[in-house]
């Protein structure tokens, strides 16, 4: 039989499969199925900076301060005092799920300043969580905000949640930067020992009739793998830290392509979602049956075969192969 395990953050996992952060984490009876069914660990739900900053009635001090730029913007912040999980209920929470499992639980912050909350970096920690995901989701809307000025505050984030604690700490990070290559290397270089990408943001929908705006969530698909599949095989061996893939993973064959890019990983939530823990026992038996069938006598024999350093004409990742594909698209009659 082949050999799936790998090793990400430095935890040795039975196979390449972790449940990124969604609902499925809320509950320790679903977590539990999700190990029966042989998930090798489980990303949870994050808990946010403004959660944490309302605790401490900083949160309210800001919105306050900027009503009067922002007054329909109010909308958008959940409501903290209804708020399912806050930042007490998270750190018990993370207690009862290493009482009820073997695997590795990871905890997650989501945050875009250095500032007192990340002390809960420590108490996840504290907690029993055996590594950190750091969920940097911010959409900068002032124009004044240079892009060399954001990447300094991610990196400096970075660091700082890194110096509270002494589990590996992963960054999910979003594909929208200049030169996505060197942010990594400065993020790896800022103590991060892994980087997952990417990140959905989930974009807002207009409701013309009552003219109000409505977020809208939905669930991936399988082309979306594309777009972190081609970073993850650009990044592969250029970037001392691991790589995760997450968007897109629905199929063994999904996890068998981000693994061949590069990955450690293959971080899957909404084919979960739509089929249920079990779908994890169905997924390790078709990629255990895919590896038999090709002869790859383990995960570590394929990671990173399709990268670009591994392949002999490394421009298909680059403007010779968008020429390519441009040039082969042959306009109907």
């Amino acid at each position: 039989m082949p050999d799936l395990t790998t090793s990400y953050l430095g935890l040795s996992l039975r196979n390449p499969l972790v449940a990124s952060a969604s609902p499925l984490a809320e509950q320790v009876d679903t977590v539990r199925r999700l190990e029966d069914a042989g998930i090798a660990a489980v990303v949870m739900p994050s808990l946010f900076e403004e959660q944490i900053t309302h605790e401490s009635l900083e949160l309210d001090h800001y919105l306050h301060a900027t009503a009067h730029t922002y007054a329909e913007s109010l909308d958008f912040f959940p409501d903290f005092e209804r708020y399912e999980i806050g930042p007490g209920a998270y750190l018990d929470h993370v207690r009862r799920l290493k009482d009820a499992v073997q695997i590795p639980i990871i905890g997650s912050l989501n945050g875009v300043s250095s500032g007192g909350w990340i002390e809960y970096a420590r108490k996840i920690e504290e907690a029993g969580a055996d590594a950190l995901e750091l969920n940097i989701y911010y959409l900068p809307g002032d124009p004044a905000t240079s892009g060399e000025d954001m990447e300094q505050t991610y990196v400096t984030l970075v660091s700082d949640v890194c110096a509270e604690v002494s589990i590996p700490v992963a960054v999910k990070l979003t594909p929208f930067f200049t030169s996505l290559p060197n942010i990594a290397l400065r993020l790896a270089r800022a103590g991060a020992r892994a980087l997952v990408l990417f990140n959905r943001f989930y974009q807002p929908d207009f409701d013309v009739e009552t003219l109000e705006v409505v977020p809208r969530l939905e669930l991936s698909r399988s082309q979306e793998l594309r777009l972190p599949l081609q970073w993850i095989a650009m990044l592969y061996g250029r970037v001392p830290a691991d790589l995760a893939l997450t968007s897109g993973v629905h199929t063994a064959e999904d996890v068998v392509k981000a693994m061949m890019a590069g990955a450690a990983v293959a971080m899957i939530a909404s084919e979960l979602l739509a089929h249920g823990p079990a779908r994890v026992a169905s997924l390790l038996e078709e990629l255990t049956r895919w590896l038999d069938e090709h002869e790859y006598p383990s995960i570590a024999h394929m990671r990173g075969s399709m990268s670009q350093h591994a392949l002999d004409d490394p421009g298909a990742y680059e403007r010779a192969n968008y020429m390519k594909v441009l040039r082969s698209y042959r306009q109907l009659p």
